[in-house]
């Protein structure tokens, strides 16, 4: 076996080598704690921001020293823009169709609200022409990146065996806009895993999941389980319980790989104490070897925010032959998500009563 060089492991995407200027619409919370960070990280320059909550906006603006677009119409006329939306998924079919034919724009995850949605916005991309990709930035946190390199070496060989446990608390007062949805834990935070999971490993054949609430909210759901099958008999779990409200011991957020040569775990550092957070790590192992912890240069929040834009950038001008979560893609996730919410709607395999 290849030893693990770990120092030199991917971790970053490269920036485009001519950035245009991004009118972002929408001024929430990720907005202000992950995209404006990102992007001044980066230097990207920021045309300005707009939102339907004209003060909202204006607050982003003054904090940011950004441009506060009155109207839409207003930002969407910047010259040259890259549009990102950070909407809600039930707006995104409000705002696409005023952007002019062509445009590159970025969608806020989910792609909608469900699959019908999602495919009613990959259709009005494909008729506009836009290049549209969805924010599925966890594919490109310096942790992701990396293991992708590793598996791309042959450093962990065939992956046969992927989990996701998550056991802590989630503060989902941040996010009011999820109050009254159908569907939450699953289209708003495990999606981000499915989505990955499918990047890793490719579409899966089918998927039993079962998905609740809680007694302490009102929310649809927030707690996940899943079993993912794939033809060629890779084990993938899910279990994603955001309610271990007993002291930060016990709680958890890894993401673990296995394959026939070597293993990769990942302490997802942003969801414990969120929005806080605590630091990500990653650690890597070769049959035989001892375990080898990567020096990451960044966290998911808010460095991946770079790579989804960058990449967005660059296909669009032709440096990038791929445009890694385009809305193309995006939709076989929404479909793997819908699937999930079929699956948990459906009977149990009911356990025989008598002898």
């Amino acid at each position: 076996m290849v030893p693990i060089d770990v120092s030199s492991l991917q971790q970053s995407w490269p920036k485009p080598n001519a950035p245009r200027p991004i009118v972002i619409i929408g001024a929430g919370g990720i907005v202000n704690d992950a995209h404006l960070p990102a992007y001044e990280m980066a230097g990207f320059t920021v045309a300005g921001v707009f939102d339907i909550d004209g003060d909202k906006a204006k607050a982003l603006a003054a904090k940011w020293n950004i441009t506060a677009f009155a109207t839409l119409d207003e930002a969407i006329a910047t010259p040259h823009a890259v549009y990102d939306l950070a909407l809600p998924p039930a707006a995104h079919l409000s705002v696409l169709p005023k952007l002019t034919d062509g445009a590159s724009v970025l969608l806020q995850k989910p792609m909608g609200r469900d699959l019908a949605e999602a495919s009613a916005i990959l259709k009005l991309c494909r008729d506009k022409h836009l290049v549209a990709a969805v924010n599925f930035q966890l594919r490109f946190a310096p942790m992701m990146l990396a293991v992708r390199d590793a598996i791309s070496r042959g450093y962990l060989g065939d992956l046969i065996d992927t989990e996701v446990h998550l056991n802590l608390v989630t503060p989902w007062h941040l996010f009011p806009f999820l109050n009254g949805m159908p569907r939450v834990e699953i289209a708003v935070h495990s999606i981000h895993y499915l989505d990955l999971i499918r990047a890793f490993l490719g579409n899966p054949s089918g998927i039993h999941a079962r998905t609740m609430g809680h007694p302490s909210t009102e929310l649809a759901q927030t707690r996940t389980s899943a079993l993912i099958d794939f033809d060629d008999g890779v084990r993938t779990t899910l279990s994603i319980n955001h309610h271990h409200g007993f002291g930060r011991k016990f709680q958890d957020a890894s993401f673990r790989f296995e394959g026939t040569r070597g293993a990769a775990m990942i302490k997802l550092g942003l969801l414990l104490n969120y929005p806080e957070g605590e630091t990500d790590e990653l650690w890597i192992v070769q049959k035989g070897e001892d375990w080898q912890q990567v020096s990451l240069n960044g966290g998911w929040f808010p460095h991946a925010f770079i790579g989804t834009m960058s990449n967005l950038q660059r296909f669009a001008a032709g440096e990038d032959k791929t445009l890694l979560t385009s809305v193309e893609d995006a939709w076989h996730t929404m479909a793997l998500v819908e699937a999930a919410f079929q699956s948990a709607a459906s009977p149990a395999t009911p356990i025989k009563a008598t002898p």
